[in-house]
């Protein structure tokens, strides 16, 4: 028997992704920020608050989306998140079913998509790869492995066509 061997490849989302995500707020605070720098104006200090605090918000998400880790392994797709709480999920191969690719219109504009990954798995029935590069063809690779894992363990797949 054939033993197939594959890098892992790490991938997170491109940050310009959380341009995308956040465009809102980022105007928001901005336009919050100039408010509050100017003078004689009412409630530029409550103005000024209230732009730090979106600040930090937005600098928080901008962490929590670069901590993102995607790891496509021989066997597993694991997926890290978070800051202060780390979480890792583990989905086996062999249980993806389906994929899915889409674009909204500022991810065409900056070449990114989302990448739906849609097992049977329990814990993670629907895995969204998020900003990753539109030239990038993860669905083949994962599809390729998830087809070496299934050979592997014996599992084929019945449909009624």
């Amino acid at each position: 028997m054939q033993r197939t061997y594959h890098k892992t490849i790490v991938i997170h989302p491109h940050t310009g992704q959380f341009v995308i995500n956040e465009l809102p707020t980022l105007v928001l605070c901005g336009t919050v920020w100039v408010y509050g720098g100017m003078e004689g104006l009412p409630l530029t200090a409550i103005a000024t608050v209230i732009a730090l605090m979106l600040s930090l918000l937005l600098l928080y998400r901008y962490l929590y989306l670069r901590r993102i880790r995607y790891c496509i392994g021989t066997e597993q797709l694991v997926s890290e998140y978070g800051i202060i709480r780390r979480k890792v999920d583990y989905m086996e191969l062999y249980r993806i079913v389906d994929f899915q690719e889409h674009q909204s219109l500022l991810q065409q504009f900056c070449g990114l998509k989302t990448v739906s990954i849609l097992s049977m798995d329990r814990n993670t029935p629907r895995l969204d790869l998020i900003g990753i590069f539109h030239r990038d063809d993860l669905v083949s690779i994962i599809r390729e492995r998830v087809e070496t894992n299934k050979r592997k363990k014996g599992i084929y797949e019945i449909t009624n066509h």
